[in-house]
């Protein structure tokens, strides 16, 4: 299976049309390459704010609800096209208001299948910028999707920083990792994140990236990173851990074949078994004490 994911950048738009345009391309260009499993980077979705109004936009909270407002237009148009280029997509995330959760919004990432499945997973942990100047909540709860490609589940940029999140979804075979990233040690970050949770489960991380800068609101105005492709450095995987990686801040995909076999084989037979053993953490896992020496 031929996974892609994106080094993308925001552009301002000035119709629905130039929106639609765009994110067909890029869809198209995958599916022509034969890739499957698209994933489209963290707040990939804020430059929809620019059909609001360049003062829309330019504002720090009313962009929030102008995109969330789009969001279900959106979310039918990536259906569309799932279905038409039968790849199943991870779109861009963004705000979104969801009442049942906070009269705050939340980060979501939406997944969508050629058979019309469609699923949501909202960020868990915010950043401090995402607390302090956005006041952007941690939604739902962590899920692991069961599609046609496998198991898939989703750790939005910062939540792949955090061991027990992926610990939750260690029935997952891919996980992917939407970021947004404003520079270099943001992006190594999140890719230190992405690998180690690859370590750890051994599976497939997946992380895709904002690039370039974005002037036309405060929330994304410049962003680093390229996407990337992680396994666990062992048995059927190369010995760095890089299936494939992309070009700092070069817009594109970034390509590679994941073969879900080698992910069963290498939890059964890998020559570290760190899935399986992780439960041996327990009792060993307290406060250690200060000694002094």
């Amino acid at each position: 299976m031929k996974i892609a994911t994106a080094a993308y950048p925001l552009d301002a738009m000035q119709s629905w049309a130039d929106y639609r345009s765009k994110i067909e391309t890029w869809v198209a260009d995958a599916a022509e390459q034969g890739a499957k499993l698209l994933l489209f980077p963290e707040y990939g979705a804020m430059e929809l704010a620019t059909l609001a109004g360049s003062d829309v936009a330019a504002d720090g909270e009313a962009c929030l609800r102008a995109v969330s407002d789009i969001m279900p237009e959106v979310d039918a148009l990536q259906a569309d096209l799932s279905r038409t280029y039968g790849v199943v997509i991870c779109a861009g995330s963004g705000p979104v208001y969801d009442e049942a959760i906070s009269t705050r919004p939340v980060n979501r990432p939406r997944l969508f299948t050629p058979a019309g499945g469609m699923a949501v997973q909202d960020k868990q942990i915010m950043t401090r910028y995402e607390r302090d100047v956005m006041n952007v909540v941690g939604g739902g709860p962590l899920q692991v999707f069961a599609t046609e490609l496998g198991k898939i589940a989703v750790l939005t940029c910062y939540d792949s920083e955090f061991p027990l999140l992926g610990r939750a979804v260690t029935e997952a075979e891919i996980i992917l990792v939407p970021s947004c990233t404003e520079v270099l040690s943001g992006y190594w970050r999140v890719r230190i994140g992405a690998m180690a949770r690859a370590l750890e489960g051994q599976c497939v991380t997946v992380m895709s990236s904002l690039v370039g800068s974005f002037d036309a609101c405060p929330h994304a105005s410049s962003n680093t990173g390229m996407g990337g492709i992680f396994g666990p450095p062992d048995k059927g995987f190369p010995e760095t851990g890089v299936l494939a990686e992309g070009t700092l801040n070069t817009p594109g995909w970034t390509y590679a074949e994941v073969d879900l076999d080698a992910i069963s084989e290498v939890r059964t037979d890998g020559r570290v078994l760190g899935r399986t053993h992780w439960v041996e953490q327990k009792g060993r896992d307290g406060l250690a004490p200060i000694v002094t020496v």
